[in-house]
């Protein structure tokens, strides 16, 4: 609401109210106006009843009138005066009561506003406060930031340094890279060359067995045929001992039999004899290849051994073949010895 009504215009708006047969209040000023702060307009109304009793005071000065007449309207105006003063003191004492409410009102809205003012300046005094705990704790996070940076500068030189490293140490995975690839190859060929020596070893030593084999073979026969024919002499020496034991009439002829037959039987005795030392031969061959055989096959497992420590001698250098071929099972001859 606007402070500082006019006088004129509560005046004028008391005036009004009178003029329609109500009694000038103070909210009827107010709701004639439709401004005005009570304790204004109360204020304003007072002294409008001070100028109502001068005027109506004023309007005694009555023209010549009959003595009965100016008496009787005297009376008359008289007994309006005295309804009017009483009226006016109940407007005043109406007014007073108001003004004492609104003094009280007055009074709690200023100790509220004194309460107010206390928790503004205690909330005044507590943002201080924290104004200077907020400026030191950002001198401490502007100290802390200015550490922070230092640690970034130097944990990117590190990081850069490490780059280097990184790149080095790529380069020198890649040459190692490289001579793993190279001693691959170099493995791979030694291994595929052991291969060949050891297959040509094995398929020698096959040969040569399978020759002794087949002539162990030749020599059984032919002993076998020795024996048999030396076993068919046995017999016929028998029978002609048994002959010449029956028949010891034909003793000359018997004996010359007999004495031409032991040659022949010492010749057999001398051919198996030579079988058997030609087997004895043959056996000691085959046990000569089977020691070659097995100190070839010695050699290639030695061969197969460092090709394998060669690699396992690699890799550990931190470098992973990339076409590492698994070792080839060792071929095994199923032939009967």
């Amino acid at each position: 609401m606007a402070v500082g009504v006019p006088e004129n215009e509560v005046f004028a708006a008391a005036d009004a109210v009178l003029a329609r047969g109500e009694r000038p209040t103070v909210e009827r000023v107010r709701l004639e106006l439709g401004r005005g702060s009570p304790a204004r307009v109360g204020a304003l109304l007072d002294q409008w009843w001070e100028q109502l009793a001068g005027r109506l005071r004023g309007e005694t000065r009555l023209p010549g009138l009959p003595a009965e007449v100016a008496q009787a309207f005297v009376a008359v105006w008289q007994q309006a005066t005295l309804l009017a003063q009483a009226v006016a003191e109940q407007a005043l004492a109406a007014q007073r009561q108001v003004l004492v409410d609104e003094r009280a009102q007055l009074a709690v809205e200023q100790e509220q506003l004194r309460l107010e003012a206390a928790r503004a300046r205690q909330q005044t005094t507590e943002a201080v406060a924290a104004r200077q705990a907020s400026e030191t704790r950002l001198g401490d996070l502007e100290q802390l930031l200015e550490q922070r940076l230092v640690q970034i500068d130097d944990l990117r030189q590190q990081r850069e340094q490490q780059g280097s490293q990184l790149d080095e140490a790529r380069q020198d995975a890649a040459t190692l890279r490289q001579q793993l690839q190279d001693t691959q190859v170099l493995a791979e060929q030694l291994r595929l060359e052991q291969e060949r020596y050891t297959q040509e070893v094995e398929n020698r030593a096959f040969r040569e067995i399978d020759r002794a084999r087949e002539e162990t073979k030749g020599l059984a026969a032919q002993l076998k045929e020795t024996n048999a024919r030396l076993q068919l002499a046995h017999q016929a020496l028998q029978t002609s001992q048994t002959a010449l034991t029956d028949a010891r009439e034909q003793g000359a002829e018997t004996r010359a039999q007999a004495a031409a037959l032991r040659p022949q039987v010492e010749q057999w005795r001398q051919a198996a004899a030579q079988a058997e030392e030609q087997l004895q031969a043959v056996q000691q061959r085959l046990l000569v290849t089977q020691a070659e055989l097995g100190t070839a096959r010695e050699h290639a497992a030695a061969a197969q051994a460092r090709a394998e420590t060669l690699e396992q001698h690699v890799k550990p250098q931190g470098v992973t073949a990339v076409n590492e071929r698994p070792p080839r099972a060792r071929k095994t001859h199923s032939k009967d010895r």
